[in-house]
């Protein structure tokens, strides 16, 4: 039996260095036997064509103006679906190309992925939030199926369509082994993010790093050129400490080198869906110090992780003193962290979900068109058909269940 033929919109490259291609990456390495993946992108994130862990990944050229480049990427790979190939069905990540929905729709089942609110990050400025906001709706409303990583992002879209239609599925991790790398530094505090923007809450650490007189190394990995006046912030803070800002870092395993060699990883975002750097620094047996946002306590519990109450410098400052003080307890935390993920949030067991939504999609959609039983010109139109999939719902079918963990 052929392989059924799903086509991958929004990680916008591969290999990954974001959060959400990392999910799309790990979708594809576990499912790739059963399916037949095509992976759309562009050049700005990937010259990766061809062959990728047993998918397809087709590279768009970056579109001349910059900031037309996203939307060039989504339109094109979705005319290019649409018109020149065919697939069973599309798996449509993030929300900022969902109005992509008004043509992919024209064609076939979508199953759209919700990595959280993009307006609520302060990249974007107060009147892209009616541009986010409009695909938002089309996210929710015009794919047949959407899921999301985070609990907490369940009641706002049911606020949209019914909860039938939304599925949690959380992120996940694979077991990680550093690399042997020398990395020229030890005894350091790790931040690290694919973007560095305010939500992340760079400032916050580097403001509490003064406070409580931190003599030591911190080593800054992601790209802090996002916001000019924000990265003028941070270095105007890092002023009086020992701070190496290196820069994104996308190859995997120099970053997981960076991770497991820091004394303590600190994650002080103020929002986050369900942050993959996250669950990969636990899954190292790093130890962390983050914020209290509900994204996280979701996922980890106050014996697995030192939380600090979000955006108080303050209180972070307190909390990085004990923890520098008591290493052997954030070790004890740190074990407990990789424990609960290798025992709930393996990648193995998390792609089943995304694969039993991909073939319930796509069994309806063969249903919904059978090529042998054309009705008789003769047949009564308005006479229900006690055996069609319209009549019998799928127990299996999203449409019908949540598939919660």
């Amino acid at each position: 039996m052929p392989k059924k033929r799903i086509a991958i919109i929004g990680l916008k490259g591969l290999p990954p260095f974001g959060g959400a291609a990392n999910v799309g990456d790990n979708i594809i390495e576990q499912l790739a036997n059963e399916y037949d993946f095509t992976v759309y992108s562009t050049a700005s994130h990937t010259h990766h064509s061809g062959d990728y862990k047993g998918a397809r990944q087709i590279v768009f050229r970056k579109f001349p103006v910059k900031k037309l480049n996203v939307f060039y990427y989504y339109l094109v790979s979705a005319l290019h679906a649409v018109f020149i190939r065919r697939y069973d069905a599309i798996h449509l990540h993030q929300m900022d190309g969902a109005f992509i929905l008004l043509l992919l729709r024209l064609r076939y089942k979508v199953v759209a992925t919700s990595h959280g609110l993009t307006y609520r990050h302060a990249k974007w400025s107060k009147w892209s939030r009616p541009y986010f906001k409009l695909n938002e709706w089309f996210q929710a409303r015009l794919s047949n199926h959407l899921t999301v990583v985070s609990k907490s992002l369940i009641p706002h879209y049911e606020k949209i369509i019914p909860a039938t239609r939304i599925s949690y599925i959380p992120n996940g991790v694979t077991p990680l082994a550093p690399a042997a790398v020398t990395l020229g530094a030890s005894e350091y505090l790790l931040f690290a993010a694919g973007r560095i923007i305010p939500t992340k809450g760079l400032h916050i650490l580097l403001s509490a790093l003064h406070k409580c007189n931190y003599k030591g190394k911190l080593i800054v990995l992601g790209d802090h050129s996002q916001l000019r006046d924000y990265s003028r912030e941070l270095f105007d803070l890092a002023a009086g400490l020992d701070v190496e800002f290196k820069g994104l870092i996308k190859e995997k395993p120099l970053l997981n080198a960076w991770i497991a060699g820091a004394r303590l990883f600190v994650f002080p975002s103020t929002y986050e869906a369900m942050s993959m750097m996250l669950l990969e620094v636990a899954a190292l047996s790093t130890p962390v110090v983050c914020s209290d946002i509900v994204e996280n306590t979701d996922i980890f519990t106050a014996d697995e992780m030192l939380f600090f109450t979000s955006g108080s410098d303050t209180n972070l400052a307190e909390r990085l003193g004990w923890a520098l003080a008591h290493p052997k307890e954030m070790q004890t935390f740190a074990g407990k962290a990789h424990q609960s993920l290798m025992d709930r949030h393996q990648w193995s067991t998390i792609a089943r979900q995304y694969a039993d939504i991909f073939d319930n999609l796509t069994t309806r959609s063969t249903r919904s068109h059978p090529p042998t039983n054309q009705p008789s010109p003769h047949s009564n139109t308005n006479q229900p058909n006690p055996h069609s999939p319209t009549n019998q719902p799928n127990p299996h079918s999203p449409t019908n269940q949540s598939h919660q963990i």
